[in-house]
């Protein structure tokens, strides 16, 4: 597939679906999925889905590679995914969730555990949940719909942001018990998990993928094929979005200087990081803390 072939989603158009109530431009909901536009495209993802088969079916490839849906599935879609060849049966209902990318990350900037677990549904979709699993989703849903459509509250979004954070708990458990009963099928895919898993724990000072391929006794080639076919992204993106994950964390939940901060992420200097920030954010540290 070809990228400049491939229509990009589009969260903002998401606000026009059926039914769908929204926040700024960072988070949508609708229950009348059945009645959203089917793409007749191929669609690139950016932006993270998270929808509820309630009945019928669900058909589309992710990747080239089909996918089915049926009642008590819930599917994850993260971005940079290619999603194409969607169908669903008549009788087909739902619930769907569609939010940024940069929301998504604002809300889980202090759980690596959390991200860790979601890298685990870019490889498994859509996961079957136990009948307490659904009902738990339907209610996450339902009071954040609620609390969307109440505008006189102050803390708004603040409230939403920490709902959308239980329910990412909520999720994360059953990703997790999920992932305990599937074993990675294919060597790429354990080269990718076991990558994560040293970025996590490196990264504030490695930063060479010729480091972590050593660790993994394998080319740095090798490595970056493996990480690339399985995640759509190379270990040197993955390594920036570690990085930049924690400078907003750092920038917006403590008071240490910008150069303290350099310093802790092993930066050669202030500018660099202010530079890397800006390429990587769009905006200035600086400017960022005071947004």
């Amino acid at each position: 597939m070809v990228n400049s072939n491939i229509k990009e989603t589009d969260i903002i158009r998401a606000k026009g679906w059926s039914g769908a109530v929204y926040l700024d431009n960072d988070l949508v909901l609708t229950e009348q999925i059945n009645e959203v536009p089917v793409p007749k495209e191929p669609l690139n993802m950016n932006f993270i889905m998270i929808g509820l088969c309630t009945k019928g079916e669900v058909m589309y490839q992710l990747d080239t590679i089909k996918q089915v849906i049926k009642p008590g599935d819930i599917l994850v879609v993260s971005d940079r995914h290619i999603v194409d060849s969607y169908q669903h049966s008549d009788d087909m209902e739902g619930l769907c969730m569609v939010m940024s990318v940069n929301f998504f990350r604002e809300i889980i900037k202090n759980v690596s555990d959390i991200s860790s677990l979601f890298l685990f549904s870019r490889l498994h979709p859509v996961m079957s949940l136990e009948e307490e699993e659904i009902k738990t989703f339907k209610e996450y849903f339902q009071v954040i719909k609620e609390k969307i459509g109440d505008k006189r509250n102050h803390f708004q979004k603040d409230l939403i942001k920490s709902l959308l954070l239980a329910m990412f708990y909520d999720l994360s458990n059953i990703i997790y018990r999920v992932q305990n009963d599937i074993k990675p099928k294919s060597r790429r895919e354990i080269i990718f998990t076991r990558f994560i898993k040293l970025v996590e724990k490196h990264f504030r000072y490695e930063r060479r993928v010729s480091w972590y391929a050593k660790e993994l006794d394998i080319t740095p080639k090798y490595l970056s094929e493996s990480v690339k076919s399985v995640s759509h992204r190379t270990p040197n993106e993955w390594i920036d979005y570690y990085i930049t994950l924690e400078l907003r964390v750092q920038l917006k939940n403590t008071i240490k200087t910008i150069k303290e901060i350099a310093e802790e992420l092993h930066f050669p200097n202030q500018s660099f990081l202010g530079k890397f920030f800006r390429e990587h954010v769009g905006m200035s540290p600086s400017k960022y803390r005071k947004s």
